[in-house]
């Protein structure tokens, strides 16, 4: 009879959540598309007086300096949910290390490892963004350029850049473009476009449209010339890292052998390598030697590390 009234409530739970998402998930998604889209083309603070009415109000969805970073990685989430996850990896990673071995030195790492795990994953999400941004830049320059050869205004052709281009030059074109809309001056949202987006090229950008639009000149013929730029950039980039491609892979051996090793010889003969982890100096060499492998790891990094 149990099973009977269980089963029963199952289906019935299923049908009303089914009819309740295709009901209001439609109109709940564009309220948050909606609402996702005036917090994108919204400053992240107040530029004007104090007494004066503001455009935007201050952003208020968490520390700007973690939101900023979410902003360049492109992901859709919130400081609060980052920091949550933070904390959710922390703790889940200090338990398995736990359950894994008593050891409390090893639970420590292994939380501060989870702990900057979601950090971590967002500057590497950023620094990819910005690299297809850089890669892909040179060709909204040039489909800009030809917009304004025929006959287009500027703020059209960043609409049609934004429209043309996929992420995230259209994306970070496109909030630039709502943002003038909205009422912005378009000095304003050019010099928030160089701070989502922190590369050289883009401040060269936006300090020739500024320039232009005050003294005036042959703004295609400038685009013209800064794509050209750009991608003499590149060629320069890409022979810099071949020639620096033995010293990054050496970094990487570096690292990664120490750690092989342990692991290798703690299966091999255990105990050779108890007293690293159960004696005190063991443990302090420990501690040593990653901070050192560390250091080294940063250090090769710097080396290799060729402004272009």
């Amino acid at each position: 009879m149990l099973l009977v009234v269980v089963t029963f409530v199952f289906f019935v739970a299923l049908v009303l959540g089914t009819y309740a998402a295709v009901t209001y998930l439609p109109k709940f998604m564009a309220e948050r598309e909606l609402k996702q889209r005036l917090e994108d083309v919204s400053p992240l603070a107040d530029t004007g007086p104090a007494d004066a009415p503001a455009l935007v109000i201050e952003d208020a969805r968490g520390p700007v300096p973690l939101q900023r970073l979410i902003e360049r990685a492109g992901v859709k989430a919130t400081p609060q949910s980052i920091l949550m996850s933070s904390l959710a990896a922390g703790a889940a990673a200090a338990v398995v290390v736990g359950l894994a071995t008593p050891q409390t030195i090893a639970m420590i790492v292994a939380a501060l490892l989870g702990l900057a795990a979601p950090f971590l994953y967002l500057k590497y999400r950023a620094s990819r963004r910005l690299a297809r941004f850089e890669e892909q830049f040179p060709e909204a320059l040039d489909l800009l350029s030809r917009a304004i050869r025929a006959g287009h205004a500027f703020q059209t052709g960043m609409g049609m850049v934004a429209d043309e281009m996929t992420d995230p030059v259209g994306p970070e074109f496109k909030k630039a473009f709502d943002q003038q809309n909205f009422g912005l001056p378009l000095k304003e949202a050019l010099n928030q476009l160089a701070e989502r987006v922190p590369l050289l090229d883009v401040r060269f950008f936006v300090t020739a449209v500024t320039i232009q639009r005050e003294t005036g000149g042959n703004l295609a013929e400038i685009l013209d010339n800064l794509a050209h730029v750009v991608r003499e950039r590149f060629k320069i980039l890409r022979q810099v890292r071949v020639h620096t491609a033995h010293g990054r892979f050496t970094g990487y051996v570096l690292l990664a052998l120490p750690a092989f090793l342990a692991v290798a010889l703690s299966y091999i003969n255990p105990e050779f390598m108890s007293p690293l982890f159960h004696e005190r100096m063991g443990q302090i060499m420990l501690i040593g030697g990653l901070v050192l492998q560390t250091i080294g790891f940063f250090w090769i990094r710097q080396v290799i590390k060729i402004e272009v």
